[in-house]
């Protein structure tokens, strides 16, 4: 994977900085210093980050929610004969 973080440096416009804030290069031109932003976090990674949060709120919202208003225990939610009771009373088979 590559850092592109060059390639979205925006431009920045001219101004009149006084010469006090612009750099010097090795052979005494001035340069105009430039404010580049950096993300600490890829897109991509945010993306993936969001959608395991996602994940963990609804397998701790489950557990919470069969606990404390269905009155069992919460790891009996993750239970395939749970599931299967709670479709049936669903689908009206019970």
């Amino acid at each position: 994977m590559t850092n592109d973080s060059r390639r979205r440096s925006v431009p920045t416009q001219k101004t009149d900085t006084p010469p006090e804030e612009k750099g010097r290069r090795s052979n005494g031109e001035q340069r105009e210093v430039r404010w580049v932003q950096i993300r600490l976090i890829p897109i991509w990674l945010r993306v993936v980050l969001v959608i395991v949060l996602i994940i963990v709120a609804a397998i701790l919202g489950t557990m919470v929610g069969y606990s404390v208003i269905g009155q069992g225990k919460a790891m009996d939610v993750f239970n395939l004969e749970t599931w299967r009771h709670i479709f049936d009373i669903m689908n009206g088979k019970e």
